[in-house]
């Protein structure tokens, strides 16, 4: 690929952008029927949309629609059909499936493997390190009262909690899963495939004796 004519022209959003394969999207958006019954918005829009709030920093879907409608005529690299209001994006959110998604970011990321990967690591201990770990995300405890659970102390524990699977050789996640803030580290592992390359390391919120057994049975490490 020849740089200074492929990205000549274009913002870094729109080169990101075009590292995307559309018959990726395309695949996605048929397996997982994204498109079904969407006559304007489509999944690639939507993807583009929510890929230019994350880059963009919006905190809400007023401020990317209100910030992609300040680019209107200048959309042409980003490949953007579209331009969303905010009352689009929020039913694409509530209708589309987040299966699409998913399948888009597990499509590209084996496509660039080969750009992440740093096997140094693995020549020395002929295993794939895989670590995880989980983060509570706050949603505004004062106003959604009723996400989360009550202990007995009356505390509520608002929001929801992102489990994530990171090779050690690599630069991003192999498994991103959300779940309410209130879910057990150890739910995790049930979604795990334990194979004998590889080594989990987790901290002792993972602790589940079953889970160990299947470890030990699949000749898969963990500490």
């Amino acid at each position: 690929m020849d740089k200074s004519t492929h990205f000549f022209g274009q913002s870094v959003f729109g080169q990101l952008i075009s590292l995307i394969d559309n018959n990726i999207i395309i695949r996605n958006s048929r397996k997982h029927k994204a498109d079904y019954y969407i006559k304007r918005f489509k999944a690639k829009d939507h993807l583009i949309s929510m890929l230019f709030c994350v880059f963009a920093k919006c905190c809400s879907l007023r401020e990317v629609s209100g910030a992609m409608l300040g680019l209107s005529g200048k959309t042409k690299h980003f490949q953007l059909e579209h331009i969303p209001y905010r009352s689009t994006l929020s039913d694409a959110n509530k209708r589309r499936t987040s299966d699409f998604f998913a399948g888009v970011y597990n499509d590209l990321l084996k496509k660039y493997h080969y750009v992440f990967s740093d096997s140094r690591i693995k020549q020395v201990i002929k295993k794939q390190i895989e670590i995880f770990d989980s983060t509570v995300i706050s949603l505004f405890q004062d106003i959604l009262k009723c996400v989360g659970r009550t202990p007995a102390n009356g505390k509520r524990k608002g929001g929801i909690k992102m489990h994530t699977v990171i090779n050690v050789d690599e630069l991003v996640p192999k498994m991103v899963w959300f779940t309410d803030a209130s879910t057990n580290d150890h739910s995790l592992l049930k979604k795990l495939k334990p194979a004998e390359d590889t080594i989990y390391v987790f901290y002792k919120g993972y602790n589940d004796y079953k889970a160990f057994k299947l470890f030990c049975e699949k000749n898969t490490g963990f500490v």
